[in-house]
């Protein structure tokens, strides 16, 4: 600008040395040199403009490129946590599963071994209930034989009773399909109908698990019309 500066005023000395020299090229000149500034003054704008641009481009570039890798990073983030939860999910519920098939397998477990033993259980009672009453004249040997039998009997209904296996005698209750069997009817006038008025074998559960049902006989309605006949028939003396 400076330089532009000296050529104007060395063209102005020149017109006043050289009188035919026309103002207008000297005006020509002035507004060259105008316009030669301001042309490069604009274009060190549009520069500076351009490269504060690019330079925030490239911040906005990088922030949103940080930007999408948090993102990324939160979303394997839940994603890995949400795995995490079903796993320990399944772990507890498999533990629960095992621990209840567990239990249930030891209390159950000995069922097989009660159910063979209800048999013996069975004749030891039968044996127990064929005997005299009146005892004193049997010998020592023999009572000392059914003091055995009575003992092993008792013995063995304490072990069932120690593992929860629970005898099952209704005499004089309703019957229960769910728990008895009825092997035959009676008829008792003195009792309601469907009574358990004989068991004939005990039965037994383990829990809530039934090992036999009880083996019994329930009372019926007496037959009226029978009855009648049979009142009504006279008597052979």
């Amino acid at each position: 600008m400076t330089k532009n500066i000296k050529n104007n005023k060395t063209s102005a000395q020149n017109l006043f040395d050289d009188p035919q020299q026309s103002v207008d090229d000297l005006q020509d000149k002035i507004v060259d040199t105008l316009v030669t500034e301001e042309f490069d003054l604009k274009e060190k704008e549009t520069i500076e403009s351009n490269e504060q641009e690019e330079t925030i481009d490239t911040d906005s570039i990088e922030e949103d490129s940080q930007v999408m890798r948090i993102a990324n990073l939160e979303q394997q983030l839940a994603r890995f946590k949400d795995q995490a939860l079903r796993a320990l999910a399944e772990a507890e519920n498999l533990r629960k599963r095992t621990e209840r098939e567990k239990e249930q397998w030891s209390r159950l477990a000995c069922a097989d071994l009660a159910k063979d033993l209800l048999n013996a259980v069975d004749n030891l009672h039968r044996a127990i209930d064929a005997l005299p009453v009146d005892r004193e004249l049997l010998e020592d040997s023999i009572k000392n034989v059914i003091i055995g039998v009575e003992m092993t009997e008792k013995e063995i209904l304490s072990a069932f009773d120690k593992h929860n296996i629970k005898q099952i005698n209704p005499l004089g209750e309703k019957f229960d399909y769910n728990i008895h069997q009825a092997m035959f009817e009676v008829e008792d006038a003195s009792k309601p109908l469907g009574t358990v008025v004989q068991v004939l074998a005990p039965g037994y559960v383990l829990h809530d698990r039934l090992l036999r049902p009880a083996l019994v006989g329930v009372s019926k309605i007496i037959n009226q019309k029978k009855q009648t006949i049979d009142s009504d028939t006279p008597s052979i003396t």
